[in-house]
């Protein structure tokens, strides 16, 4: 079932994206809510309407987040977890993690425009994440996750003591 989106809905999409659902999620809960509207042809006309008339206020949206995509371009994010045996973490990082690193990096996005593969990272290693700002804006942003321990250095091998076992006489009668 075919839908548009009145307002921005994590993991679905943006504001006057107009998106495919399964009936059920459409009729239960998006429409009833007034988060969507039925993507009819008199709603796709007053759909595209309304984005003329919003133009410049869209330019204007357009132009900011081609700004924040070039933060991206610059910024390179490292992101240290427990890890256990091998590159397996110990719980897993998501888009929050990411959106409070990039903050942390000087870059402001919010979680719900992150979007990461199979929605979590169970491993170590160099990630690529999708950061949607706008409805034609989209950044393959690449991040690494990291082990958070201290490298050790392999420590020299102790000399093994020799165990001496003396044998005491048996006294026989």
């Amino acid at each position: 079932m075919d839908i548009i989106l009145k307002k921005d809905v994590e993991n679905l999409g943006l504001e006057f994206d107009t998106v495919s659902v399964k009936p059920g999620y459409a009729r239960n809960f998006l429409l009833p809510k007034g988060i969507a509207l039925l993507a009819t042809p008199k709603n796709k006309a007053a759909l595209e309407a309304t984005l003329e008339a919003r133009k410049e206020e869209e330019a204007k949206l357009i132009a900011t987040a081609n700004g924040v995509v070039d933060q991206l371009k610059k910024t390179s994010i490292t992101i240290p977890a427990k890890v256990g045996s091998g590159d397996k973490l110990f719980g897993s990082i998501n888009n929050s993690d990411l959106s409070d690193a990039l903050a942390k990096a000087g870059v402001s996005v919010e979680k719900k425009y992150i979007k990461i593969p199979g929605n979590t990272i169970k491993r170590t290693g160099k990630v690529t994440a999708n950061i949607r700002l706008h409805r034609n804006v989209e950044y393959n942003f690449e991040f690494d996750i990291v082990s958070d321990a201290p490298v050790e250095a392999p420590k020299p091998a102790a000399p093994k003591a020799k165990v001496v076992v003396e044998e005491t006489p048996s006294e026989e009668a």
